[in-house]
């Protein structure tokens, strides 16, 4: 089969690599039909997560027919359409049982694309299949499911309600690309008073109006004083950190009000300064987390009755046999305009 392997940082290919097999008795086998680019890649490609061998194939996010299950599966079965979770878990340890998933201790997490090899490739091997894929409803669209595979139960937990978002708060979501746009998206669900999104890209500051934003701001519009304005000088009540650089995280850090809240989502691949001679006495909590996806089977829910608008999340559309001019077009956001790439193999 082919697939797209990563050779080391700013190296990657589109090869023909052995078909997966059935490893362990929960294994599934499955056919990728559509998958996505996630931010998370780039930053793989870049050497930020250095965790990830040479000559693993890349992604963590697709919808596929089942083809193959070991013998201990049992409530997916060749033919089902599902929706291949970004978290595998082992469903039987602490972190598992808590619906931390994200930490899971039984050989699950965060493993597709990083510890094993991932859905960027025409089939893909799913350990713990009953716990780690979703049923698709038949009214729900690939390109649509694509966007609960990853990003949008990012924003939602790690974002959202880790950030305890309450109605009438004033959110403030630094960066306005596909995991900023998602936290606009599951932010609404809170009757927030009014969304504030920070983005250098006017043409993400736009979908970020799209979506839902009251206002939106470019770095240099003096961001803090805007915000003190609007906020009878207090600040954000919740900063959510969607970018992953150091100068995002200390914008959260000044934006928000004392007694607010940082949720940090971006993946960070260098170090940012924690200014706590400011902070301490604010009483500012802040959080980090990796996504743990408990909430993918309510956003599926909602996605099938049509409760959770998608659209246009998917900018730009290619055959999975283009992946390279999909990464090409990904990796220039600016130049672009690309949110998210869908890449579909019918």
């Amino acid at each position: 089969m082919k697939a797209l392997v990563f050779h080391g940082p700013g190296k990657r290919s589109w090869d023909e690599v052995p078909d997966p097999k059935i490893q362990d008795p929960g294994d599934a086998i499955i056919r990728v039909d559509a998958v996505t680019i996630c931010g998370t890649d780039l930053h793989i490609l870049k050497g930020d997560v250095p965790t990830v061998d040479p000559g693993r194939i890349l992604g963590h996010e697709a919808v596929g027919t089942v083809q193959e299950v070991g013998p201990s599966v049992t409530t997916v079965h060749p033919g089902d359409r599902v929706l291949i979770s970004c978290i595998t878990a082992c469903g039987r340890c602490r972190y598992c049982r808590e619906s931390a998933y994200g930490q899971c201790l039984g050989g699950g997490g965060w493993i597709l694309g990083h510890r094993i090899d991932g859905v960027q490739a025409e089939y893909v091997r799913v350990p713990f299949a009953d716990t780690s894929t979703h049923l698709l409803p038949q009214q729900v669209p690939d390109e649509d499911a694509l966007m609960l595979a990853d990003i949008l139960p990012t924003s939602y937990e790690v974002g959202v309600l880790n950030g305890r978002v309450m109605p009438g708060d004033v959110v403030a979501v630094i960066g306005a690309g596909p995991i900023g746009l998602a936290a606009i998206l599951t932010a609404r669900l809170f009757s927030p008073s009014r969304i504030i999104v920070i983005d250098p890209a006017p043409a993400r500051r736009e979908a970020a109006e799209r979506y839902g934003a009251q206002l939106t701001l470019a770095p240099g519009d003096d961001v803090q004083a805007r915000i003190a304005e609007l906020t009878d000088g207090l600040g954000a009540d919740v900063a959510i950190e969607a970018v992953g650089i150091p100068d995002t995280f200390e914008m959260c850090t000044r934006v928000v009000r004392p007694g607010g809240h940082v949720a940090n989502v971006g993946v960070h691949g260098s170090p940012a300064t924690l200014h706590l001679e400011d902070l301490w006495i604010k009483n500012i909590t802040i959080t980090t987390g990796l996504v743990d996806t408990s909430s993918t089977p309510r956003l599926l829910r909602m996605l099938a009755a049509g409760q959770l608008n998608v659209d246009g999340l998917a900018t730009h559309r290619f055959g999975l046999q283009d992946i390279e001019r999909a990464y090409d077009v990904f990796e220039r956001p600016a130049q672009t305009g690309a949110l998210k790439v869908a890449l579909s193999a019918k």
